[in-house]
């Protein structure tokens, strides 16, 4: 039976319901596309308690870590989040994941949900000679996105901090609307962001995390939130080129195929799939992850074929069309050889080739679109 997340009362009422990472969560509200432009101009709100949420605590907690992630936790500051992975002994990707130091000895892991249960057991199984706790508040905690370049000023006014002082991938505990929560400045959408994850709320007793959504919202103001589905966030993150787990990464993939930039070469520390992981970042690899827009008309989907004249290359991973750009985009693997930007290659789209062109991500003008752009 699917899962619930603490606003799943809320999505019920007012959204379109799908089944995802085995949780009952929102595809839409007022639509995807609305929803995406609100994001992309103003302010979108999105609720992500379906991520499962780790707690690793004790004195060695950093050694594990670093034990674990081809990033070196070690060298990570308190008060900062990073992007990273964990994989098996191929270098395949188990999941990709965002780490918060809270403090010395004590770290936040956010997972896929689709992979919480597989997550925590492969974690608590490489920490058993190790002092630590792993304790899984993923049901004790919600967790609410809020993404925009309205983001912040939506923000502050229900914080008792001041947000100039939280930096992209800072994090911080503060009051949200006078609850207890921690923020960090991260997101899933290109867009400048904050994700708040609201302390001490059972999955029994959502009242904290609702109260918080709603003045989000500000549904008594014009100055609130849109509210957000998972549509518009899969879109989201594809103009930013952000991989999705499950079709763009997986165990068949390694952090190097699949171009992210997770992998520090120099660290001393070996960690599962490391022998592999530092071989291709030496010696290349066959296959390269690519990002593309459409030069003819065509939408690319999952799993189409990527091709040149009558030899197939590789396959489409994840493909939509872009409100932004008006035409189709979408990313896939190829041959390294064949991975160049502004290389041509050809998406079959109805049993047709359609032309497309290999871009840097991400697809949007950054001085126009994204966390980056001009203030």
């Amino acid at each position: 039976m699917p899962k619930r997340s603490h606003l799943y009362e809320y999505h019920e009422e007012h959204g379109k319901i799908t089944e995802f990472g085995g949780f009952e969560m929102p595809l839409w509200y007022k639509g995807i596309i609305e929803e995406h432009d609100a994001v992309r101009d103003s302010v979108g709100i999105f609720d992500v308690s379906h991520m499962g949420r780790f707690l690793i605590k004790g004195t060695q907690a950093t050694d594990l870590l670093d034990t674990l992630l081809p990033t070196s936790a070690v060298k990570v500051k308190t008060g900062k989040a990073f992007y990273s992975a964990i994989c098996n002994e191929n270098g395949g990707i188990i999941d990709d994941l965002v780490t918060c130091k809270i403090a010395a000895g004590e770290f936040l892991m956010v997972v896929n949900a689709s992979n919480r249960e597989k997550d925590l057991s492969w974690l608590e199984s490489h920490a058993q000679n190790f002092s630590v706790e792993i304790i899984d508040v993923s049901n004790d905690t919600a967790l609410i996105a809020l993404q925009g370049p309205r983001a912040a000023s939506t923000l502050q006014r229900l914080v008792d901090i001041d947000l100039s002082n939280v930096g992209r991938f800072g994090l911080a505990y503060c009051k949200v609307d006078d609850e207890k929560c921690m923020i960090s400045r991260t997101g899933y959408t290109g867009e400048d962001g904050f994700e708040i994850m609201v302390l001490d709320t059972p999955l029994e007793h959502p009242e904290r995390a609702v109260k918080i959504w709603k003045a989000l919202l500000g549904e008594e103001s014009a100055t609130g939130a849109f509210p957000c589905g998972l549509g518009a966030r899969d879109l989201l993150r594809l103009e930013a080129g952000m991989c999705l787990y499950g079709q763009d990464i997986d165990v068949t993939t390694s952090p190097v195929e699949a171009a992210l930039n997770i992998v520090d070469a120099d660290k001393a520390i070996s960690y599962p799939g490391s022998r592999v992981i530092l071989s291709q970042m030496t010696e290349g690899t066959e296959k390269t992850r690519v990002t593309f827009s459409m030069d003819q008309d065509g939408i690319p989907r999952h799993d189409y074929d990527i091709v040149i004249g009558d030899k197939k290359l590789g396959r489409v991973t994840s493909g939509s069309f872009s409100p932004i750009l008006r035409k189709g985009i979408g990313m896939g693997y190829v041959p390294s050889a064949r991975s160049e930007i502004g290389s041509n290659m050809f998406v079959m789209i109805r049993n047709a080739q359609r032309a497309a062109t290999i871009v840097r991500p991400p697809f949007y003008d950054k001085t126009k679109y994204g966390y980056s752009r001009a203030k």
